[in-house]
């Protein structure tokens, strides 16, 4: 009787693992194992951080609220070359899926598998483009083929793993294409017809999930078409049985080598969220939840930096942003609270001028919203016979219709200073051996120096040539400048004009560099003309072009060219005249000869020791060992140029600090009114990126190499390894705040206060570092402070006595809990709002 029963329940376990999960859809919401749910995601790419870092990234999405991670699939990433899957390392998907079901969330697979993400040419590998009689992302034979192939790859190893929800695993929706419907028409009826065939293609995978097309439109049924943007909560699906669904929320933007350094406020990240969920939104994800970093040649664009921070809650080293993420951490536990109402009924929308509530009410349950939509002006409103304060462009959340428990304006979440602190290899040879400053050094040839040159009459595009193997190719061409030249006597200046389709150009004249010209994200090709000093006789003409990563969106983006276009043009000899190259027979070299010897690794032989400075096209080489502790690292690249750095063979990106940002564009940003792009940014007149992250997965304890390619010059010794440090915990809490989420119960029955003593406004404040505590009070006022964390003032009224409190409160724990209101801290200024600021250390 026992081994029956024994067997029975194996049975039925095994029954349950293979039924697994049953995720459908409504009109209303995802539909989980027959409950319909609010669902709050996050996207994280995996290629754009390392395994060691995987599992933390993931902790602290839960952590943050998230229900979900989104992440794209690389097809370039996994199949370089056709039939050759690379799977391993940061490119381990199975694993990432797996680590992400471990901690108990669902994932969104979008396998594309066109993907856009500023990824290096939108994720396609570059060998479709030569497939004979190709079209991409239209109704083309052999394009389908191939993205039929690669689509039934990733379907079949998430099938072999087990990790559909259908199966008992964490994904419980897919994404096919991306974003086509931005340009559909384009594509003429082709298109049309492609969708239908990529939505067919996709269903007949059996995944047992529903799949969605985002910005689709048409997305044919059962795909749900789902919005992407800064703001979604105007957003519709296209059929009446279909959920709202936002697939990507931008936290903030991406960064552009020679641009300035974008932000998003989190109160118009919480706004935008809020809005989506009060008007009927279910699913709502970030796009990013942490950004990373683009290793390698991955980068998109062209332009688009090393660094893909995205201003996310989590930053480009995984860390916390503060308040970003507690701020929406808040947010996501008031809108759980609010679940039951929402998937349970339609909602009820009253509308003013400017404002909107919507009530979410059944015979059991009640949540409310109440929106200020006007860019300006703060209201006070009634509600259910209740005085509500609305600051401007915010939204306030009553999970019971009666209490505020969350306003999108007001931020509970401490703030947090971060500085990266740097050694530079002086000072730290000066205190230990940690950092060498015995660099080495090889001269890259200029001009062709491989027997695998080939020549040719005029001049070539370059991604046919290279086909992406690398961004260099070389241009060589010989002329012959008669001695009766009159520019060689009288002063008159020649130049070289050339037109390129971009994105770097560096131009030698007889070994000797004599300028460069530059795209820009924008507009990636450039005409230029360069003043050249040439000689009697045979002058050797030497053009380096390079690419900044492919095109990664828009219409036929897979078809933009690069590289010198023509004409290339000689002006100021004999009578001014002008004399044409574009036509003549040429010399090309694939690449340079370093990256032939593997200098990358820094193995050969061939280094010499020694530090020139300022030279182009220079190898450099140096060791040095890990930075003490666990802090994230990356090293400064003020002094150099232009080039890309390798730790122990790894490639950290592409560098290019002397690109800066424009002088203007940068100002003091209000969360108020629509967001874009452009709105808010920072770092104007200043290198768009000049610290670049070195995973500590890459490092060793000691005897690390570090390898740089320079290109146009710099001065290796200037460079620096720095460490994330905290600098600053901060809080700003006025009385009108409401009560932070922790004085909450989270029972979606009660929702009742976890104590009567927290029915004040509180900050709250916790050292990041669990060994660490609070060490000192750099500032407090309460009163009416001014200013934001790291540069707070005193206002016109202040209790005296604030600073001494909160020392008395906090320092010697790690965490530290204050009431703010006149009961703490006296009423300084008698019928005046008031507010706490308090910053903070840790050690």
């Amino acid at each position: 009787m026992m081994r029956f029963l024994i067997a029975l329940l194996a049975a039925l376990a095994m029954t349950t693992a293979v039924l697994g999960t049953n995720v459908t859809y409504d009109h209303r919401a995802v539909v989980i194992d027959g409950k319909r749910r609010v669902l709050v995601s996050g996207s994280i790419h995996y290629p754009r951080s390392t395994p060691d870092m995987w599992p933390d990234l993931i902790q602290k999405s839960k952590d943050g609220g998230l229900d979900v991670i989104e992440t794209y699939v690389f097809w370039n990433l996994h199949e370089p070359v056709k039939n050759q899957y690379d799977f391993k390392g940061r490119k381990d998907l199975v694993t990432f899926v797996k680590l992400v079901a471990d901690a108990g969330l669902y994932v969104h697979l979008r396998i594309g598998p066109y993907v856009c993400a500023e990824w290096n040419y939108g994720g396609f590998p570059l060998w479709l483009h030569f497939i004979p009689g190709i079209e991409l992302r239209t109704d083309n034979e052999p394009f389908k083929a191939e993205m039929k192939r690669f689509t039934t790859k990733i379907v079949s190893m998430m099938k072999k793993e087990n990790l559909y929800a259908s199966q008992g695993g964490p994904i419980i929706l897919s994404q096919i294409e991306n974003e086509y419907g931005n340009f559909e028409s384009n594509y003429g009826p082709a298109g049309k017809s492609y969708i239908n065939w990529a939505a067919s293609m996709a269903t007949s995978l059996n995944t047992g999930v529903p799949w969605v097309m985002c910005q689709q439109r048409d997305a044919p049924d059962p795909l749900i078409d789902t919005c992407n943007g800064f703001y979604c909560d105007g957003y519709k699906p296209n059929a009446a049985n279909k959920p709202t669904m936002w697939t990507e929320n931008w936290t903030g933007w991406f960064l552009t080598f020679g641009g300035a350094v974008p932000y998003r406020p989190v109160e118009d990240v919480a706004y935008s969220v809020a809005r989506f969920y009060q008007r009927g939104g279910t699913f709502q994800n970030y796009y990013m939840y942490h950004g990373g970093t683009n290793f390698g040649h991955t980068t998109g664009g062209p332009f688009i930096a090393t660094s893909y921070d995205y201003d996310a809650p989590l930053d480009e080293y995984g860390a916390p942003r503060q308040p970003k993420w507690g701020h929406l951490k808040d947010l996501h536990k008031a809108i759980k609270m609010c679940e039951d109402a929402l998937v349970a009924t339609e909602p009820t929308t009253f509308v003013g001028q400017n404002l909107e509530a919507t009530l979410y009410k059944t015979s059991s349950t009640c949540a409310a919203f109440l929106a200020n939509v006007d860019t300006k002006n703060d209201v006070n409103v009634s509600f259910n016979g209740k005085s509500y304060h609305l600051p401007a462009w915010s939204v306030s959340i009553l999970p019971d219709c009666k209490n505020v428990v969350f306003n999108t304006a007001k931020i509970n979440s401490m703030a947090t200073v971060k500085r990266f602190v740097a050694t530079t290899f002086r000072d730290e040879l000066s205190n230990s051996k940690a950092i060498s400053l015995d660099w080495s050094y090889i001269s890259e040839p200029v001009g062709i120096s491989s027997n695998k040159a080939f020549n040719k009459l005029g001049l070539v595009e370059q991604l046919n040539t290279t086909s992406d193997q690398t961004d260099y190719l070389w241009y060589s061409i010989s002329t012959d400048i008669k001695g009766n030249e009159p520019f060689l006597h009288d002063g008159y200046q020649t130049t070289l004009r050339m037109k390129s389709l971009g994105h770097v150009l560096h131009l030698f004249i007889n070994g000797k560099h004599q300028g460069s010209a530059i795209g820009n994200y924008d507009n990636p090709g450039f005409s230029k003309d360069i003043p050249v000093v040439l000689k009697p006789g045979n002058n050797k003409l030497d053009l380096l072009s390079l690419t900044v990563g492919l095109k990664n969106y828009g219409a036929f983006f897979d078809k933009t060219g690069t590289g010198v276009s023509g004409p290339v043009e000689l002006e100021g000899l004999t009578n001014k005249s002008t004399v044409d190259l574009s036509s003549q027979r040429w010399t090309y070299q694939i690449g340079l000869k370093g990256e032939s010897l593997g200098l990358n690794t820094g193995d050969s032989s061939l280094w010499v020791l020694g530090t020139p400075k300022s030279q182009p096209l220079t190898w450099y080489k140096t060791n040095f060992d890990a930075p003490s502790g666990e802090n994230p690292v990356a090293i400064d690249f003020t002094g150099m140029g232009k080039g890309e750095a390798w730790v122990n063979g790894q490639s950290i990106g592409r560098y290019w600090p002397t690109y800066l940002a424009p002088t203007s564009g940068c100002s003091d940003c209000s969360y108020k009114g629509p967001y874009s792009s452009t709105k808010c940014q920072k770092d104007c007149g200043k290198p768009s990126q000049k610290l670049y992250h070195v995973p500590r997965e890459w490092l060793k304890p000691r005897e690390n190499v570090l390898v740089l390619l320079e290109e146009i010059g710099g001065d290796p010794t200037q460079i620096s390894f720095k460490t994330q440090e905290l600098e600053s915990l901060c809080s700003l809490v006025s009385e009108s705040h409401p009560l932070p989420m922790e004085a909450w119960t989270q029972n979606k029955a009660t929702r009742k206060l976890k104590s009567e003593s927290m029915r004040k406004p509180r900050i709250l404040l916790e050292c990041p570092n669990p060994s660490h505590v609070i060490s000192s009070i750099k500032f407090a006022s309460f009163g009416t402070p001014q200013g934001n964390c790291g540069n707070f003032s005193h206002g016109y009224c202040k209790s005296p006595n604030a600073l001494s409190i909160l020392q008395k409160a906090c320092i010697g724990s790690r965490t530290c809990n204050v009431e703010v209101s006149s009961t703490t801290f006296g009423d300084p200024c008698i019928g005046v709002a008031k507010s706490l600021a308090v910053e903070a250390s840790c050690a």
